[in-house]
C-alpha cells in the first residue's frame, strides 16, 4: 500500500482518529519540528485540527478532507521520514528512506479519538454494527466504524437514544405516533424512528417537522431510500401541528419561547411523554429581579447562565403541576446549542393536595425572582396558581 492509498482511505471514509510527522528531512530554526493531527467537531461540521510544532511555538489550524489529504500525502516521506496514522483497527507506521517509503501495519493503540469517551459501556448503538440510517448520514461506514469526525455525533445520537429508552414502558400499547419540532436534519428522528421499531418492534406514525423546505425534502426522501415505514417529514411549525392523538413529542433546541409553546401544545395535546431540549433563553433575562442575588445579577455573563436555569426550573415545576412526572437530565450539546438540558416527563396522576404544594412552592419561587415565564402564562386556563404579592407582568428587556 502506497503512502497516497493510506492516507486517500483513512481520511476519505472519515477514520482517522489521528497523525502524527516527526523526523523532519531539513530541521532548520524556522520549521515545524513535528505536525500532529486529529479530528473535531465544528459548527461548520467535522473538520482536522493540524497542529505544528516549532521550536518556540504551535500554530493550530483547521483543514477538511481535501486539504488534509493533499498536506498528508505530499509532507509524508519528502518533509517528514517518519509518520504515525491511526484508524480504529490499526496503527499505520511509515518510514521514509531515499526509495519508496514502508508502510508497516501494526496493532491499533487508538481506536477512538482524543476526549471521546472510552470507558467500557453498554450502548444501543455499539460500535461497529452498521446502522443504515448511520451510514445514509455519514456517521458510520458502510462496515460500522463510526467516522471520526462524526464521533461527537454518534456518542451524541447514543445519549438520546439511552434517554429514549427509559421511557418506552410509559408508551401506551399499540400503534404510536410522535411528532418531532424542529426535526432538522434529523439524525434523532431517524434514531427514535429506529430504537421503536427496530429495537422495539413497535408500530409507529413518526412525524417531522421542520421550517427549511430543502431539509425536509432530503430528510423525505432519505426515509423513503432507507424504506422507513411510518417515518415522514413536512414543513410546518410549532403553532399550526396537528397533534390529534399524539403519544410522544420531541421539541430539541427550540428557541427561547418557542419552547414552550411546544411544551404548552403537548400538554394540552394529553402528550403520555415530552422530551425537551431547550436553546437560547432570553425571556427572563428582563425579568429577574432580587436585591438579595443582584451581586450575581448585576453581571450579564452570569445572569444569563442563571435565567437559564431559573426558566428550565420553572418549565420543570410547571409540568409537574400539568401532571407530570418530570426529569431534568445532563444530555450532550447539540451542535445548534451549548445547552446540554433534557426535560423529560411522563404523565402521571397527582392528588390534588400535592398539586396545591408544588403550586404553592412555584409561586414562592417565581415571586422571589420576580417572573412570570411564558409557560406559566400560556398555561392559565390549565394549571390554577396562587395569586402573590409581587405577581405581575413581566417586563421586556
Amino acid at each position: 500500500m502506497t503512502v497516497a492509498e493510506l492516507v486517500g482511505r483513512l481520511v476519505g471514509d472519515g477514520t482517522l482518529t489521528g497523525a502524527t510527522l516527526s523526523r523532519p528531512r531539513a530541521p532548520g530554526p524556522d520549521g515545524p519540528r513535528r505536525i500532529t493531527v486529529e479530528p473535531v467537531e465544528l459548527r461548520a461540521g467535522p473538520r482536522w485540527r493540524v497542529r505544528r510544532h516549532y521550536v518556540t511555538r504551535t500554530t493550530d489550524e483547521n483543514l477538511d478532507s481535501t486539504a488534509l489529504t493533499s498536506l498528508l500525502s505530499t509532507a509524508i516521506g519528502q518533509d517528514y521520514r517518519q509518520a504515525l496514522l491511526h484508524d480504529p483497527e490499526a496503527d499505520w507506521q511509515v518510514l521514509a528512506g531515499r526509495g519508496e517509503p514502508r508502510v508497516l501495519r501494526k496493532p491499533p493503540t487508538r481506536t477512538v479519538a482524543p476526549g471521546s469517551h472510552d470507558r467500557a459501556k453498554r450502548h444501543l448503538l455499539p460500535e461497529g454494527e452498521p446502522v443504515p440510517y448511520l451510514v445514509a448520514l455519514g456517521v458510520q461506514t458502510p462496515d460500522g466504524r463510526v467516522r471520526a469526525p462524526r464521533r461527537a455525533k454518534f456518542r451524541q445520537v447514543n445519549r438520546f437514544v439511552e434517554l429514549v429508552e427509559d421511557i418506552v414502558p410509559s408508551l401506551p400499547e399499540g400503534r404510536l405516533r410522535v411528532v418531532d419540532f424542529g426535526s432538522g436534519r434529523a439524525y434523532l428522528t431517524f434514531a427514535l424512528h429506529d430504537l421503536l421499531t427496530r429495537v422495539h418492534g413497535r408500530e409507529v406514525d413518526v412525524l417531522g417537522l421542520d421550517l427549511k423546505p430543502n431539509v425536509v425534502s432530503e430528510c423525505e426522501e432519505l426515509a423513503r431510500r432507507l424504506g422507513a415505514d411510518g417515518l415522514r417529514f413536512e414543513v410546518g411549525d410549532i403553532a399550526e401541528a396537528d397533534l390529534a392523538d399524539v403519544d410522544l413529542v420531541v421539541t430539541l433546541h427550540a428557541c427561547d419561547t418557542a419552547t414552550d409553546v411546544a411544551l404548552d401544545r403537548a400538554i394540552r395535546a394529553g402528550a403520555e411523554v415530552i422530551l425537551s431540549v431547550p436553546c437560547c433563553q432570553h425571556e427572563l433575562l428582563g425579568q429577574l429581579s432580587n436585591d438579595t442575588l443582584r451581586p450575581l445579577l448585576r453581571h450579564g455573563t452570569l445572569r444569563e447562565r442563571f435565567a437559564a436555569e431559573v426558566t428550565d426550573a420553572a418549565r420543570a415545576r410547571l409540568l409537574e403541576l400539568a401532571g407530570y412526572e418530570v426529569q431534568v437530565v445532563e444530555f450532550i450539546a447539540l451542535e445548534h446549542t451549548p445547552k446540554n438540558v433534557l426535560l423529560r416527563a411522563t404523565r402521571t396522576s397527582r392528588p390534588a393536595r400535592d398539586r396545591d404544594r408544588l403550586g404553592a412552592e412555584y409561586r414562592t419561587f417565581a415571586d422571589a425572582l420576580g417572573i412570570t415565564p411564558a409557560l406559566e402564562r400560556l398555561l392559565g386556563d390549565l394549571v390554577p396558581l396562587p395569586e402573590g404579592p409581587t405577581h405581575r407582568v413581566p417586563r421586556r428587556g
